[in-house]
């Protein structure tokens, strides 16, 4: 058990995490403006996290370089008077908290503690009246003390802008003792770290796509949702000695929270988390998890969302398959519990049970399963539809979000970017024009664009959901944002034809070749050649004719069994 009370305040991992900006799940400093402050401050020490926490806000922000420059030793650290040392030495000389322009008050005007706290609200309130007040009695108590009156008119002029949206110390620490804790909880316990994060954020999609993003940059596997082995939460877990976080069950749409503890009841997942090892899978086959399953409490479309998340991938890996089948396992759910409840002696899902029959089903292609995984999940969780044009985007030299993102905040106006929409809403201007809002996502990340009414009219066939486009972006950066529009839009399979012009499809036997056939689209502009594998090498052989060599071809022809690789030349 971890005392956080007990925990150092200066763990080394921990600040070092810090300076790399490495912030995500961590209380108050995960905005981007709190990143890049944290990062240029070159936090080391418990002190810079609370002046963080205080500078950062209205007023007191403009100080942060100020900060940040002095601490690292890039300017030098100058006080208006000697006197002013003590009180500002913590903070390099920068009003940081308003317990200093209390005790500036008390120590060069001659305030007394409670004067200088009816100073302290005078200057938040900004009443010019009380403020020339409080000025005449500051500056004549400083000149009283031997202290030059242009000099004490600066000074309160200092403390009297930053008093206008000053935090007191007092506060500032227990916040920065927080954003401490759960740092020191991220740089040494990630994995618990970031699945009680997830835990915690389950039912946003938005926070957890991001947990999963930093999940992984930090090399920690997410392991996709299932019935043998989630619970309804996040857990720890390993994968081949790696770390992974297992998926929550209560996380998928359409499977809510007593769901999920009932499915979690009958795999065994919670014991299995309690003893933190692995078991034996909990179900042979969908027949025996319908054995198990109570029909009360499980519903069809829980079943379907399951199915559509990947959750049933572990006993039947066509998932199309399975989402057929979510009635006739329901159906066998409710005969086992009628043969108890009749108090017939053999129990279903004994030897003699008949095995559930899935109906016959193709596979979804790539971009149906994980658009259905997307509609279930709330993000793209085992692949992105990017994915199958890897090789085309290498070659069309497209930025991802990220990086486009890290250019404009660099200077950059424009980009070209390939993307998946997620969906588009129209809604009139106050000119009464039309604009399109465009949802995209790529690998790294999901993001809005806008466009007006002419690009609307030109590219609107082209940003239908769930179509993969080239996109030509204009950005400018509004706060802590980067705003995008739209100034060009392009099929990415029409951008992809102009560079790749064939595939080679590479098999163990030659088994496929029926299906091949079937799935091959003509007529095209591309080649197809065939590489068999032997055991004395490989053979090629061209076909005739011209086909479709779209990703979308390339990624249907993946998933025939006995096919081993689909490249484009």
């Amino acid at each position: 058990m971890i005392d956080l009370l007990k925990i150092p305040l200066d763990d080394k991992k921990t600040f070092a995490m810090l300076e790399r900006g490495e912030t995500v799940g961590v209380f108050q400093l995960e905005s981007a403006g709190m990143r890049k402050a944290v990062t240029d401050m070159r936090a080391d020490r418990f002190e810079d996290i609370i002046a963080l926490v205080a500078l950062y806000r209205p007023g007191p922000m403009a100080n942060i370089p100020v900060y940040c420059a002095r601490k690292n030793g890039e300017e030098p650290v100058e006080y208006a008077l000697p006197e002013l040392e003590p009180i500002l030495r913590e903070t390099f000389g920068v009003i940081t908290y308003q317990e200093q322009v209390q005790q500036i008050a008390r120590d060069l005007a001659g305030y007394s503690l409670a004067q200088a706290d009816l100073l302290r609200r005078a200057m938040g309130k900004k009443i010019k009246a009380e403020m020339d007040a409080q000025r005449e009695r500051f500056v004549s108590g400083a000149v009283e003390r031997k202290i030059a009156k242009p000099t004490a008119d600066a000074i309160f002029d200092a403390c009297a802008k930053f008093a206008e949206y000053g935090f007191n110390k007092s506060h500032s620490a227990p916040y920065a003792l927080l954003s401490y804790q759960t740092a020191w909880l991220k740089a040494n316990y990630p994995v618990e770290f970031l699945a009680a994060s997830m835990t915690l954020d389950k039912s946003n999609t938005d926070k957890l796509a991001e947990f999963c993003n930093e999940a992984r940059r930090l090399n920690i596997k997410v392991l996709p949702p299932s019935v043998q082995t989630s619970g309804a939460d996040f857990e720890p877990a390993e994968c081949k000695g790696e770390p992974a976080i297992r998926y929550a069950l209560s996380a998928i749409k359409g499977v809510g929270e007593s769901h999920a503890r009932s499915l979690a009841a009958i795999n065994g997942s919670a014991e299995i988390s309690a003893v933190g090892q692995s078991a034996t899978p909990a179900f042979r086959d969908l027949t025996q998890f319908a054995s198990k399953l109570n029909p009360r409490e499980i519903n069809k479309r829980t079943l379907e969302s399951l199915a559509a998340a990947g959750a049933f991938d572990d006993l039947e890996p066509n998932r199309a398959r399975v989402h057929a089948a979510a009635e006739s396992i329901l159906a066998a759910a409710h005969r086992r519990e009628a043969e108890q409840l009749a108090g017939q002696s053999v129990l279903f899902g004994g030897e003699s049970a008949d095995a559930i029959a899935l109906p016959k089903a193709e596979p979804w292609p790539l971009n149906e399963r994980l658009r259905r995984e997307f509609d279930s999940v709330g993000f793209f969780l085992s692949g992105h539809p990017l994915d199958a044009y890897a090789a085309i985007l290498a070659r069309l030299r497209v930025q991802p979000w990220a990086m486009f993102v890290r250019a404009v905040k660099q200077g950059a106006s424009a980009g070209r970017l390939a993307a998946t929409v997620l969906d588009r809403h129209e809604r009139r201007t106050k000119s009464g024009t039309k604009m399109g809002i465009v949802q995209l996502s790529d690998q790294s990340g999901q993001y809005e664009a806008i466009l007006f009414q002419e690009g609307l009219n030109q590219y609107r066939d082209h940003l239908e959901k769930g179509a993969s486009v080239l996109v030509g972006l204009q950005a400018a950066i509004e706060g802590e944002d980067v705003r995008a529009r739209i100034v060009s839009v392009e099929p990415l399979d029409v951008a992809a034809s102009r560079i790749g012009k064939g595939l080679r499809v590479v098999l163990r036997d030659e088994n496929p070749l029926a299906e091949i056939a079937r799935r091959l689209r003509g007529p095209g502009d591309g080649d197809v050649s065939l590489i068999l594998l032997t055991g004395s090498g490989e053979v090629e052989v061209k076909l005739p004719g011209k086909f479709s060599v779209s990703p979308q071809v390339a990624g249907a022809l993946k998933t025939v069994p006995g096919i081993v690789a689909v490249e484009h030349v």
